[in-house]
């Protein structure tokens, strides 16, 4: 499966979180559910339920997740 039919099999939330973590992969590594759901106008469980996509595709980015104080921690890499 290319990247470009991996992307199209997400859904609109998905492809969300994905570009916002696209744009701030490069200045940032670890990201909480928190604060992507803040700045995307979503709930933190939204954030990590659709993580799980994000996680198991091919989308150029490494996602793990990382801890859970004050909320779930995702590490990214490119």
């Amino acid at each position: 499966m290319s990247a470009t039919t991996a992307v199209s099999s997400l859904n609109e939330t998905q492809q969300r979180i994905l570009q916002y973590l696209r744009e701030h992969a490069d200045t940032r590594t670890y990201f909480k559910s928190r604060l992507i759901a803040e700045d995307l106008g979503l709930t933190a469980k939204e954030v990590g339920t659709n993580m799980s996509a994000l996680r198991s595709g091919e989308f150029g980015l490494s996602v793990e997740k990382w801890g859970y104080s004050s909320s779930t921690t995702w590490m990214v890499s490119q």
